[in-house]
């Protein structure tokens, strides 16, 4: 079966695009999924990520493949990638649009993080309308989310409303991930039990079911 491939994309710098493709990258490695890594992202936080995982945890990247590309070598980088795993995770800029709309025609499933407020909310414009203009299904998620307050409730129907899917599982707003990523690593190796880790377990489990890979 050929290759998916995920794009993680949000206008709205800080909505933890980088964050997310490293913990998934890990916890679809640990179900045994060979995983692509592709950064497009100049800021290059996702190549610091994993730079320190080849240091601190695991040579070879523990079932991670990594590539940083763009511009005009970004189709080819992809395509490349595609032949050797299962999965490709793409952590995409905030501001770049050629790579990004490349990014998003290529992706089997563009995937929109967003913090519960209003100005995130409005920040996914964009990123929708490109997934639209070359037919790319969209899941919002929310991310960073507080434990309690009807501000999500609120967001979640605006959502609705806009008829844009919305994934079932919600992250929290969790130091679990920040410190796991310090150590080079996603939470479900440095804390299996944690909250965070169920978390985004069940976000890999639905991103699977959407593309098939059960």
């Amino acid at each position: 079966m050929a290759a998916k491939a995920v794009t993680i994309a949000q206008q709205k710098g800080g909505a933890g695009k980088t964050t997310i493709a490293a913990q998934l990258a890990v916890a679809f490695a640990r179900a045994g999924r060979r995983v692509g890594l592709l950064d497009i992202d100049p800021q290059g936080s996702l190549a610091a990520w994993y730079d320190i995982r080849k240091a601190l945890v695991e040579e070879t990247g523990g079932g991670i493949t990594f590539v940083q590309a763009s511009g005009w070598r970004l189709s080819t980088e992809l395509e490349r990638l595609k032949r050797d795993v299962d999965l490709v995770l793409i952590d995409s800029p905030p501001h770049a649009e050629t790579e990004v709309r490349i990014a998003v025609r290529a992706a089997d499933l563009i995937l929109v993080p967003m913090q519960p407020s209003p100005m995130d909310l409005w920040a996914t414009g964009p990123t929708l309308d490109m997934a639209r203009k070359e037919k790319s299904p969209a899941l919002m998620v929310f991310n960073r989310t507080p434990s309690r307050g009807k501000l999500v409730d609120a967001v979640r129907k605006k959502i609705k409303d806009s008829e844009v899917p919305v994934a079932q599982t919600v992250l929290g707003n969790r130091v679990a991930f920040a410190a796991s990523m310090m150590e080079g690593k996603g939470v479900v190796e440095s804390n299996p039990s944690h909250t965070a880790t169920k978390e985004i377990k069940a976000l890999a489990d639905e991103i699977a079911g959407i593309l098939g890979l059960d």
